[in-house]
């Protein structure tokens, strides 16, 4: 197949509009799981990100360690300290009864200590029986997942090093390499996957689209965290995994050039999250 090339023309058939007169949550409620007692900043930039994107509300569970830090960065999240340290099947059964209901979209494992394989597993397969869409990251992306994502509105989100640890395969820099081992993963797990890179490259298996970035200030911490946000956030509006993830990787990228040319190569990931509502507005449409 060929890979479609973004444009701002093809994005913005992807981002849905809001209604005038539409109500806290009717525009996307959003869980995030993450953090740990090293990585407490990845869930925050996530969730700024989701609230920036336009989500109306978001859910940040990271563990009891954090969460007093977490409640400080910004008023702007709703904190669920998870009872252990890591992720296990005890925190997990118990997030799921914290969790408000009516979720439309969660993303986990940025900055996730994961210490029982099984909890993870009873976390997404719940999540996903409820109908809630979900974006995976980093610790989350392990192949134990594959089977229980297959078929589902499910984007995952790794770099080249993950995306080994998933299926096996290191990609190589070459774009077209990559398209091709993208594809054949997607297709063959019924699932989208976002491969990070100096050029993104997003496929179901039946679509795949090409963002190119390039921009070397993006290297820094964060960056993805921000990223996984922005594909939440997106899919609690608009159930189809492809698009969302294809737009949250333009907006992203977007919000990264405009921190670059603000800052040149000394960016940090709160710089995307300042940025994202201008790289937003253009896409931004009032439904009657």
């Amino acid at each position: 197949m060929v890979a479609q090339k973004l444009t701002p023309i093809l994005v913005r058939k992807f981002i849905l509009g809001r209604k005038q007169d539409s109500r806290k949550g009717q525009n996307g409620k959003v869980l995030v799981v993450g953090g740990s007692y090293m990585y407490h900043g990845a869930p925050v930039l996530a969730s700024l990100a989701a609230l920036r994107v336009g989500t109306d509300l978001v859910y940040t569970a990271v563990p009891k360690i954090n969460a007093s830090a977490t409640r400080a960065i910004s008023p702007n999240l709703i904190v669920i300290p998870m009872v252990d340290a890591k992720l296990t099947r005890g925190s997990a059964n118990k997030l799921l009864g914290q969790v408000q209901s009516g979720l439309d979209s969660a993303t986990i494992g940025m900055g996730l200590a994961i210490a029982d394989e099984e909890g993870l597993k009873n976390l997404v397969k719940s999540l996903l029986d409820q109908d809630v869409r979900l974006s995976l990251d980093a610790s989350a992306l392990i192949g134990a997942i594959l089977p229980i994502i297959s078929g589902k509105n499910v984007v995952l989100t790794p770099h080249a090093g993950e995306f080994q640890r998933l299926f096996g395969v290191l990609p190589s820099n070459k774009i077209k390499e990559r398209i091709t081992l993208v594809e054949r993963f997607a297709k063959e797990h019924q699932t989208t996957i976002l491969l990070k890179g100096a050029t993104d490259v997003i496929s179901n298996g039946n679509q795949t689209y090409i963002n190119p970035k390039n921009l070397a200030s993006m290297t820094v911490g964060g960056t993805g965290d921000v990223l996984s946000g922005l594909v939440a956030g997106l899919l609690s509006k608009n159930r189809n995994a492809i698009e969302s993830a294809t737009a949250a990787s333009y907006v992203n990228g977007m919000a990264g050039k405009l921190a670059q040319r603000n800052h040149g190569f000394h960016i940090v990931a709160t710089d995307l999250i300042d940025n994202i509502s201008s790289a937003m507005k253009p896409f931004d449409k009032v439904i009657k």
